[in-house]
């Protein structure tokens, strides 16, 4: 049996990052060896740090508990203990940009949940079902951080995980114009119910950025490699609300989408029944069984019963009918710290590692 790799949570201590541990044990791959947080954390044991601020109804893992947590800017250190790193540090967007790059070119490969590198031009934005030809832009990467084994690659946003996945099964029928009003979980702003009594019998129709992210971030999944960089698609067009609503877990979607060619509900529904991705062929870890499930019911999926199917990891459509306006309209779930954050970097990663991307060092 292979030796599992050595792998560093940069921001472990955070809701994402807490998902990271959960995921991370006992995994077949990968053996989690260091944990890093801010300089505040750094020096006390990871039980020590999380022990009042666990947010997850699962238990710490005891393999973490007396790891130490280190300081993330301490990167030598952090390099030479690991294969490479995830990384879910909470911190403005210019610092994390800077603080990946150096990961990388410490020749430690960075799988980011974080959004500051998703619109560099040679840094892949990855759902493994759907682009991971985009790995081949890794090593235009490299040449420009003058590394040998270093990069980065970024999981796309959450919010884009239950509805673009169902689009892309029916890429062949032309989608042209997509419309997608997003309801979203507070786990997505890193929060419980305790923590934001707020949101409590409220619905906040506004999460910044998250619009702009939902309408760009598909464009570039859906395009191509060309002269060492990722040119993004320039169709279908896409509009976005993105709405905060009191959910602990699961973003849903209502999506209208018209076709160049328009299909019949039938092919739709075969389409996603059948379609499969790198990671149900490879037989992945972390990879569901059936990516996308669509739920006969008129009131299905619902985020409270749906959300962990798959383990999280699978997407449910449901309510596909015609419109007056655009061609077809449905609604799709995805559990936004599963398959969207801490769940889809990890199996990025277990792709990674099946295409030789990470080895150990």
């Amino acid at each position: 049996m292979n030796k599992k790799l050595k792998v560093g949570i940069l921001g472990g201590t955070g809701f994402v990052g807490q998902r990271f541990v959960t995921l991370l044990n006992n995994h077949p791959y990968f053996e989690i060896t260091t944990i890093a947080a801010s300089s505040r954390s750094a020096g006390k044991t990871y039980y020590e740090n999380i022990k009042d601020k666990w947010k997850l109804g699962l238990e710490i893992p005891e393999s973490v508990k007396n790891i130490v947590v280190k300081d993330i800017n301490d990167i030598d250190t952090i390099s030479n203990e690991v294969d490479f790193v995830f990384c879910a540090v909470n911190m403005p967007k210019d610092e994390i940009k800077a603080i990946e790059e150096k990961y990388a070119k410490a020749e430690t490969p960075v799988v980011s949940n974080n959004s500051a590198h998703r619109h560099t031009p040679d840094v892949p934005v990855v759902i493994p079902e759907i682009n991971p030809e985009h790995f081949q832009v890794i090593e235009n990467q490299k040449l420009r951080l003058g590394t040998k084994n270093g990069f980065i690659v970024a999981k796309p946003n959450c919010s884009i995980q239950g509805y673009v996945p169902t689009i892309n099964a029916l890429k062949e029928f032309g989608p042209k114009q997509i419309l997608v009003c997003t309801y979203q979980a507070i786990s997505g702003a890193g929060k419980i119910f305790s923590d934001w009594p707020e949101i409590i019998d409220n619905v906040i129709p506004y999460i910044g950025g998250e619009e702009e992210k939902s309408e760009i971030e598909p464009l570039k999944i859906w395009g191509s490699i060309q002269n060492g960089q990722i040119i993004s698609a320039a169709s279908p067009l896409i509009t976005t609300q993105c709405l905060r609503v009191p959910v602990s877990d699961g973003h849903m979607a209502a999506v209208f989408v018209s076709f160049d060619k328009k299909p019949s509900k039938d092919e739709i529904l075969a389409a996603w029944k059948e379609y499969k991705g790198k990671p149900q062929l490879l037989n992945l870890p972390s990879a569901p069984k059936q990516f996308l499930t669509y739920m006969e019911e008129p009131d299905r999926p619902q985020t409270k019963l749906d959300r962990d199917i798959e383990g999280g990891m699978g997407i449910t459509a449901g309510r596909l009918r015609e419109d007056t306006l655009f061609d077809y309209k449905y609604v799709s779930l995805a559990h936004n710290t599963l398959r969207g954050a801490a769940g889809g970097a990890v199996l990025t990663a277990e792709l990674l590692k099946a295409e030789g991307y990470l080895n150990s060092k």
